[in-house]
């Protein structure tokens, strides 16, 4: 967030960060290590009913394709309903995403306006509703629905192509597993950075700054920063985009093997 929000240095000047790993180095050095952790209260708040909802709107979303349960389903339906999923995720994603670029910008420019998590919404929903908690809610979806659809249809994709022949998918080894689950979010990654860049400047705009949404955001940073500046934060996304979904996924299939051995019939 901080790479992708980093104001455009004036002529003559160094950008504030030069990579994701100087932003790293200052970050450390001016916060310590709560610094790296900056925002994170409202994200870890929504995580785990975000994920429960994610991989619901996923199995509804096979569902509802399927005519009978045991139906297999083409890569492009799967992909549908990984979009499905993104929709669910929306709704608790967008007030958690808009809190946590806040804190994190607020703490790089070293201006303090909000205390912490609870704060910052507080003074969000005081100063202009609802639609303020929720600004760049459409951003979301955008980023959200087509990198879900990439998410789940990866994984899937990558799961029967790892499975050896006359096993099942459901038997896949826990190495395989985590090799499918991060590449998953690789792929995810891959194609939601570009609407990520601009959700997180227009959440973290003044009000009023970008009056037609992100199409103002679009247009200044293709004006002012060039197209490989919808790409900002590319190597910090990569870093965390294959342990963290390969530890998602895992974390899934573990829950799903417990759950079915412990109620078979649910």
């Amino acid at each position: 967030v901080r790479l992708q929000t980093q104001p455009k240095p004036q002529p003559g000047q160094a950008p504030l960060y030069s990579g994701t790993f100087d932003c790293f180095r200052k970050t450390l050095v001016g916060e310590g290590v709560r610094g790296l952790y900056r925002g994170m209260a409202a994200p870890i708040v929504g995580v785990t009913p975000m994920f429960a909802v994610c991989f619901f709107g996923f199995g509804l979303g096979k569902r509802l394709q399927q005519r009978k349960p045991d139906d297999v389903l083409t890569y492009p339906q799967l992909f549908a309903a990984g979009m499905l999923s993104g929709v669910f995720t929306t709704v608790i994603m967008a007030p958690g995403e808009r809190i946590k670029c806040l804190l994190q910008i607020q703490a790089a420019t070293g201006e303090t306006k909000y205390s912490g998590s609870l704060d910052c919404a507080k003074q969000l929903y005081r100063e202009a509703g609802i639609r303020g908690v929720y600004k760049g809610t459409v951003l979301t979806l955008m980023r959200d629905v087509p990198a879900s659809g990439m998410y789940f249809m990866t994984y899937e994709w990558l799961k029967n192509i790892l499975t050896p022949e006359g096993k099942s998918v459901s038997d896949l080894s826990v190495p395989r597993i985590l090799f499918a689950g991060g590449l998953a979010g690789i792929f995810n990654w891959a194609v939601a950075i570009p609407p990520d860049v601009l959700k997180s400047r227009f959440q973290t705009a003044p009000a009023g700054k970008y009056p037609n949404g992100f199409r103002d955001v679009l247009r200044e940073l293709i004006r002012e920063e060039g197209v490989a500046s919808l790409y900002k934060g590319f190597t910090a996304v990569m870093i965390r985009a294959f342990p963290a979904n390969a530890a998602c996924f895992l974390g899934f299939e573990i829950a799903m093997k417990f759950l079915n051995w412990v109620a078979p019939g649910l």
